[in-house]
């Protein structure tokens, strides 16, 4: 099994920055893709960015330039740094990893509970 643990989130003046981190552990043999998607009150939950293990990134148009995916495959982690938030982006940001464990053959979604990001005008 793999456990995914958010931190990072919180509230926010519109215009402002946070940056989410999201750190994996377990029986993990190898980490695939890591994203972050997020899910507002109501709505359908979204990939907001996602990031390959050899580097590749792909973002959803809406965050293009603003928003930034890293991670570190040594330590298992990956990070979102936000910049220039919208009240629009008030949602729970989820962390997202395909991954391989030692314990169960092949690839499985795993996911965070999630960290609250609120958006204040």
């Amino acid at each position: 099994q793999v456990q995914l643990v958010e931190s990072g989130g919180g509230l926010v003046q519109a215009g402002g920055s946070l940056r989410l981190s999201c750190a994996a552990s377990g029986s993990i043999f190898s980490i695939n893709d890591m994203a972050w998607y997020r899910q507002a009150l109501g709505k359908q939950r979204e990939l907001v960015a996602a990031i390959t293990r050899g580097g590749s990134t792909n973002y959803a148009d809406s965050v293009k330039g603003r928003f930034t995916i890293s991670r570190d495959n040594a330590k298992n982690t990956v990070s979102l740094q936000m910049n220039s938030l919208k009240t629009e982006e008030t949602a729970v940001y989820l962390c997202y990893a395909d991954a391989r464990t030692y314990t169960v053959s092949g690839r499985y979604d795993y996911w965070g509970q999630g960290t609250q990001v609120t958006v204040s005008s």
